[in-house]
């Protein structure tokens, strides 16, 4: 048994069984590490060492979600509610209605394309974003299960397809990786390889939109963690001063690529401004960390999980077994590359760490197989991509679920994971499949 095979599967059956993803990776190290031969004291002490390589990422999260209530707090939210009211109407228009949803979703599909290309600012903007919108997606009858496939959609198709922003940075690892494994390629030729996965994420996001999450589904209308109970008082100053924050915070996180050094920011320009109340700060920060928190603890996890995964040396076993069941044929190497991939970013969640180990794998069998060049970057990219369009310890996943569970009535493994994982895996494994084969 390949225990990087069976801590991924335990990790996600556990998952789906609704065992706390903490708990399900806990779990899947502690299995996967104990198959690999690690011993209980290793294991542990491996996934010890391995939560720290996710600590900043964690307080980035914490500290993003202070700001997002603090941003609650100026009233904004209510202005952004009673605009788009005022725009449906009250007399359930369904024309309006329509054209509002759609307004929503390309503008969400907008904002999260540019975060990671135009404006590198990756889920910076989602816990500031959507926080506040709720009420409205719950006015129009929006499934949030779209908004979460909307979302993931445009953290994951911009940087696998264009070189530029976090895409940039990604084909970067692409190229390295593969020339450190003995196959040089061009960085030019990442797009013509990665169009056809490409292509494959926007069918899922299409079927997502347009067909599964179409009909109408009831939220009630409940507060925001962290939020006042009662109606928000603002005025056009407050107003003036969340927007500002925004803006700064968007700014300084461009400049200085910290989501840390950005939050803090935007947090010291509400308080400056007087509409955050410096006794009311104490309580908004805690409020803040108390909404980001499930999404901190799940990314260290994943970094521990990751690191006993790698220890194990299961991984390189898995690529020798791959190559004596597929022998000669090229469809057959290609689906199981995917597979192995599916499996390994699945467990890691990140297309960026993973991309040394799949290249690692991928180039060596992939020239055994006869597969081109371009054939072997869209299984790379397409392996990386796997993991963070669908996995519950990507980002990409947990940050919707941090925007869109504000009042609770989201849930991570079936809202997110599964939904994204079923519109945007399938897909990619099909595409990522047929552009091995023609490429």
């Amino acid at each position: 048994m390949n225990a990087v095979l069976v801590a991924v599967m335990v990790m996600l059956v556990l998952s789906l069984a609704r065992v706390h993803v903490v708990l399900a990776l806990t779990i899947g190290a502690l299995t996967g590490g104990l198959l690999g031969g690690l011993g209980i004291e290793q294991t542990v002490t491996v996934f010890s060492e391995g939560l720290g390589g996710s600590a900043t990422v964690a307080l980035s999260y914490a500290l993003l979600g202070a700001f997002a209530v603090a941003i609650a707090r100026t009233g904004l939210p209510e202005v952004m509610v009673n605009l788009v009211t005022k725009m449906v109407g009250r007399n359930s228009d369904t024309k309006k209605v329509v054209l509002s949803k759609a307004l929503i979703f390309f503008l969400l599909v907008l904002v999260s394309s540019f975060s990671q290309n135009v404006v590198p600012i990756h889920i910076a903007f989602i816990p500031i974003l959507i926080p506040p919108i709720l009420k409205i997606l719950n006015e129009l009858g929006v499934d949030r299960r779209a908004i979460a496939t909307i979302i993931t959609f445009g953290l994951t198709a911009p940087y696998i397809f264009l070189p530029y922003g976090f895409g940039a940075i990604f084909h970067g690892i692409i190229a390295d990786n593969m020339k450190e494994n003995g196959l040089a390629i061009d960085l030019a030729t990442i797009p013509k390889a990665m169009a056809l996965p490409t292509v494959g994420l926007v069918v899922g996001l299409l079927i997502a939109v347009l067909f599964t999450y179409r009909k109408k589904r009831t939220y009630e209308n409940r507060n925001i963690v962290g939020a006042q109970a009662e109606k928000q008082v603002y005025t056009k100053w407050t107003i003036g001063a969340a927007i500002v924050s925004i803006v700064v915070t968007l700014v300084v996180q461009t400049m200085s690529e910290s989501m840390i050094i950005a939050a803090l920011a935007g947090l010291v320009v509400l308080i400056g401004s007087g509409s955050l109340k410096w006794r009311e700060a104490d309580n908004v920060v805690t409020e803040g960390m108390k909404m980001m928190a499930f999404i901190s603890f799940v990314m260290l996890t994943a970094s521990g999980f990751a690191s006993v995964i790698r220890e194990t040396g299961h991984v390189d076993l898995l690529v020798s077994q791959t190559a004596m069941i597929v022998g000669d044929s090229k469809a057959a190497a290609a689906l199981l590359m995917l597979g192995i991939g599916l499996f390994v970013t699945m467990g890691i969640g990140s297309s960026f760490a993973t991309i040394p180990i799949i290249a690692t794998l991928f180039v060596p069998l992939g020239m055994e197989a006869g597969f081109s060049a371009l054939a072997i970057i869209s299984l790379i990219g397409t392996a990386g991509a796997l993991g963070d369009a669908g996995a519950p310890a990507s980002d990409s996943t947990l940050g919707p679920t941090a925007g869109l569970n504000a009042d609770k009535q989201h849930n991570h493994i079936w809202d997110t994971c599964v939904p994204t994982f079923i519109h945007f895996n399938i897909p990619l494994f099909v595409f990522g499949w047929i552009a091995a084969m023609v490429l």
